[in-house]
């Protein structure tokens, strides 16, 4: 009894695996284009701006890209 319990459990490391993967690189997707997106708008309001939005633009970017690394440590974890 206590066996089963356990294979079924079991059979749904997969699709937690590809859930955490899955939606954390959706959510660091829309996040770099939000991003990307409206660096350029600001640039092109404003070209001169362009050194004030490119650095901040890129720290952003990093940590919406940590986002995506962390579901992927997360989804290796699961075992």
């Amino acid at each position: 009894m206590e066996n089963e319990v356990v294979n079924e459990v079991v059979n749904f490391a997969p699709i937690g695996k590809a859930l955490a993967i899955g939606l954390s690189a959706i959510g660091a997707g829309i996040g770099i284009g939000l991003i990307g997106a409206r660096a350029m708008e600001a640039i092109g309001r404003n070209p001169e701006a362009t050194g004030k939005v490119l650095v901040p633009m890129l720290i952003v970017s990093a940590f919406a890209e940590a986002v995506a690394i962390y579901g992927l440590v997360i989804a290796f974890s699961i075992k």
